[in-house]
């Protein structure tokens, strides 16, 4: 495998920043996963793996060595009475896979229809949309574990899924997901316990719910390729019933440890839409949002996010927690 130096990463994440590499190069064979981890141990530097970019927040030169999974394809492993297993490549992107499998009459993946990224960065944050998260429908996964530097398989339990959490976060570097096998129910019954799903006509198809879920998203999330963003930048938190009780008028939904709050909510309510640090703004339309008006940098956008901390926090006395991973820190 060869790098590349100073590997350009500015098309390579949804934000928009620009930003550079010591070192870089896509993967795109399982075996050149190894390859570029002991690349990186040659040259003392540390290893990052970029999918989407759709999750991550850079700084103008990153002193690190870069792998793009570029690895795709994807298979039906077995079906049966049910269920029906699927089996993609980390590189795979994560809408166009969900638009082919709902497109075929499968269901279980349309309420996750349109969440930027690749296959491979699903798990680590256990993405979720609309009442159905990741770990509902996952099976396993394949990984280079760097600690013991071999393939591994890591189960359900072996992940430890929890809200926009993993072993992944606890661990992290240490495995670099291959492929993601994903278990799909038969029968399939439709989940359509958020607002604009509820009233889709009847009978519903898994086409039907994925559309109803790109349309809402639509109208409430900017096109990352037209204000670049990185979705929703807070984690919505998580307090308990008593501190809810407390907030007046404060939307919460039960959950396992509490009451989990709306973070756009919180940051609108503040009164910070619109909200602008340079380039960086709080979107107009959509206050979880976080974008870039043309040339954001890193420091401008830390800088946004704490004024939104600290604010809300002086509002409500709740506290937020950014989403997106900031490379090269620390």
């Amino acid at each position: 495998m060869r790098l590349t130096d100073y590997f350009d990463l500015s098309p390579r994440n949804s934000f928009g920043f620009s930003s550079r590499a010591r070192y870089g190069a896509e993967v795109t064979r399982v075996e050149e996963i190894a390859e570029i981890a002991q690349l990186s141990e040659r040259l003392d530097l540390p290893l990052y793996v970029l999918g989407g970019g759709s999750n991550c927040l850079l700084p103008e030169r990153l002193r690190a060595v870069v792998a793009v999974m570029a690895i795709k394809g994807w298979t039906i492993e077995d079906s049966t009475a049910d269920h029906i297993k699927i089996t993609a490549q980390a590189g795979e992107d994560w809408p166009s896979l969900v638009a082919q499998i709902t497109g075929s009459g499968l269901g279980g993946l349309e309420n996750l229809a349109g969440i930027p990224g690749t296959v491979g960065a699903a798990p680590i944050q256990n993405i979720g949309a609309y009442g159905v998260e990741l770990s509902d429908v996952f099976a396993h996964l394949n990984a280079y574990d760097r600690k013991e530097n071999r393939m591994v398989t890591l189960t359900k339990a072996d992940c430890r899924f929890a809200y926009r959490h993993s072993i992944f976060k606890d661990q992290p570097g240490r495995y670099i997901v291959s492929e993601v096998t994903l278990r799909l129910p038969r029968p399939w019954h439709p989940i359509l316990n958020y607002a604009g799903l509820r009233n889709l006509p009847q009978p519903q198809r898994p086409e039907t719910v994925m559309q109803a879920v790109l349309a809402q998203r639509a109208a409430k999330l900017p096109d990352w390729r037209v204000l670049g963003n990185v979705g929703s930048f807070f984690h919505n938190p998580v307090v308990s019933e008593e501190t809810w009780r407390a907030l007046p008028d404060m939307p919460g939904h039960p959950t396992n440890g509490g009451v989990k709050l709306s973070a756009g909510w919180l940051i609108d309510h503040a009164g910070l839409k619109g909200l602008r640090i340079g380039d960086a703004g709080v979107h107009e339309g959509h206050a979880l949002v976080i974008v870039n008006h043309g040339h954001a940098t890193l420091p401008e956008v830390q800088a946004l996010a704490d004024q939104v901390i600290r604010r809300v926090r002086a509002k409500f006395g709740v506290t937020l927690v950014p989403e997106p991973i900031t490379l090269g820190r620390g």
